[in-house]
């Protein structure tokens, strides 16, 4: 229940949001059919996506959860034309949110993940439609999820390079955190511990979340295509950037202090959109840039080896996939969250898929965790809800102000803790149900509130039921990976820096496939330690795997930096 700083884009995502649910909702208002404001909203909260990446990701990233949203829609609202059974439109909407959770899981899309488009989908089986309706019904979602787009593309008019720049910023003020941990933090090993490279555990942690953030910000330079000798310098400039914050890894702590200085003041000068600072590289991170033969540059490039795009998201849902367990878990505890709900008399069976499909995180800890979150938020969203109950009766337009000041609350709000931003979401649902079919306060609240504890009970029991032992399968393929990696870059370390662009590019490929099963490794290792009846984690391997892993992590790194001149 503790807050947390929010995170440092928050209102990215909340003013998209906010301006793309205003526009139609108004429209609508205006033509008084405010009644169809669900499939508005549909495509409009597709502007909650995708805030992270940069602009040309972000379209084709966009254009994919538009069309699958406006894809769940049509399959809801053609089911619930065809069907009036509650309990099959139950399970058809437990099954459509264990696709959205594993699809989600498996693209690592990002917050909000699957919770919204469940949240539209599973609504939308409970919604009377006629069949000859859907496709109206399907295109306003469309054209509203195509205003989301061009809101959340419009950024790109004024800061171009803003998602990339702040990825850099990350991984730089990650690097100035470990440089600023007690002795080992600059990749000196401490004097006096037993076995040799063990860390304290605030140094490896401040080791790991650099490593993590230096690998993020790679990955999203690599997704940026230069197609102008301008765009080319201002991406060389990140790369230089991100090269110094990563030559932290292999640092002698002697000019720590210096370095940190220096590495703040760069990440607020990329956070401020001032032109970007000039970096000093060494000659074999120079090298590792720039193809040298020609004297064309050539941007840095993912080490190659691994699958990537559509590739990859498959070999993460192929057969023995970690990924199948939850699907099983989100597509069985909604079917008996819904269908505990019409037991008890509750007319909105779908709240309980709902609230059943947001608990289930990566591990039973974190979904036990979510659960308490949720049940916490929505019973404090509900009181919420009950004392502006008469602001809500005021007439459309204040329900529409009401509905976009909790929609702006809870994304201001949820990176806080998940229970503070469900105080917000709550009400909001509620007066999305408001707009299309008008009910009793006190019925709609207590339904509400039954149907967040039936979701919340039976979604924590099917954890246990339903258990995830290839968690640690998921461990020992990771620290596979990691030996791998690190026989590469011993042979390397061992064989000197080859001369020239060709060396430096295969030294960094392998400092790139090490950082990445590093991260790999301690995701791996984090979620299989929630799980209950697991066999006994390997930790005696996972530590020494970590240790010799970022030892030589810090020998690829030096290799390449040293000697780092002073900018």
């Amino acid at each position: 229940m503790r807050l947390r700083r929010p995170v440092d884009i928050w209102h990215k995502p909340a003013l998209s949001a906010v301006a793309a649910l205003a526009i139609p909702d108004l429209a609508l208002c205006a033509v008084g059919r405010l009644d169809l404001i669900l499939y508005t909203s549909a495509g409009a909260m597709c502007a909650l996506y995708a805030h992270g990446l940069p602009y040309a990701a972000r379209a084709r990233t966009l254009s994919w959860v538009v069309l699958g949203m406006v894809a769940g829609l049509g399959i809801a609202l053609t089911a619930a034309s065809l069907t009036t059974s509650t309990a099959l439109l139950v399970v058809f909407a437990s099954l459509m949110a264990a696709v959205h959770k594993m699809v989600c899981d498996a693209t690592r899309i990002g917050p909000p993940g699957n919770l919204i488009l469940t949240f539209i989908a599973a609504s939308a089986f409970f919604v009377p439609q006629r069949l000859g309706e859907v496709p109206l019904h399907m295109a306003l979602a469309l054209g509203a999820g195509g205003l989301a787009w061009l809101v959340c593309m419009a950024p790109a008019l004024r800061r171009p390079q803003g998602p990339e720049r702040i990825a850099v910023a990350r991984a730089l003020e990650a690097a100035v955190a470990l440089l600023r941990t007690d002795p080992g933090s600059a990749g000196v090993e401490p004097a006096g511990m037993e076995p040799p490279g063990m860390e304290p555990p605030d140094v490896a942690h401040a080791r790991h979340t650099a490593a993590a953030a230096v690998n993020v910000a790679w990955h999203t330079l690599f997704l940026v295509t230069a197609r102008t000798p301008a765009r080319a310098a201002a991406q060389a400039g990140l790369e230089r950037l991100l090269v110094r914050a990563e030559s932290v890894l292999g640092h002698d702590a002697r000019s720590a202090a210096a370095e940190a200085e220096r590495l703040g003041a760069w990440a607020r000068e990329l956070r401020s959109g001032r032109p970007l600072p000039r970096v000093v590289l060494s000659a074999a991170q120079a090298e590792e840039l720039v193809g040298v033969a020609d004297e064309a540059r050539e941007p840095r490039r993912p080490a190659p080896g691994r699958p990537r795009g559509a590739r990859a998201v498959l070999a993460r849902l192929a057969p023995g996939s970690p990924l199948l367990p939850i699907g099983a878990r989100v597509a069985v505890g909604c079917v008996l969250a819904g269908w505990g709900s019409m037991a008890v008399g509750v007319g909105h069976p779908y709240w309980a898929v709902v609230t059943a499909a947001s608990i289930y995180q990566a591990n039973t800890t974190l979904s036990w965790q979510r659960a308490l979150q949720r049940t916490l938020g929505n019973l404090l969203g509900l009181l919420l809800c009950t004392a502006l109950l008469p602001l809500m009766h005021l007439g459309e337009l204040a329900m529409i102000a009401l509905a976009l000041a909790f929609q702006f609350g809870a994304e201001a709000c949820i990176t806080r803790n998940y229970w503070l931003g469900s105080v917000c979401v709550t009400p909001m649902a509620l007066l999305l149900t408001e707009f299309g079919n008008r009910l009793p306060a006190g019925t709609l609240i207590a339904d509400r509130w039954i149907d967040t504890v039936m979701g919340a009970a039976v979604g924590l029991a099917c954890c246990v039921l339903v258990t995830n032992r290839r968690a640690a399968d998921r461990i020992e393929v990771a620290l596979g990976r990691v030996a791998a990696a690190e026989a590469s870059a011993l042979r390397l370390l061992a064989a000197g820096t080859a001369p020239g662009a060709d060396g430096a590019r295969e030294t960094g490929w392998a400092r790139d496939r090490l950082a990445g099963g590093l991260v790999e490794l301690r995701e791996a290792v984090e979620v299989a330690a929630g799980e209950w009846w697991q066999r006994a984690l390997p930790e005696e391997r996972i530590a020494h795997a970590e240790q010799q892993g970022h030892r030589a992590l810090a020998g690829l790194v030096r290799q390449l930096s040293a000697p780092v001149p002073a900018a």
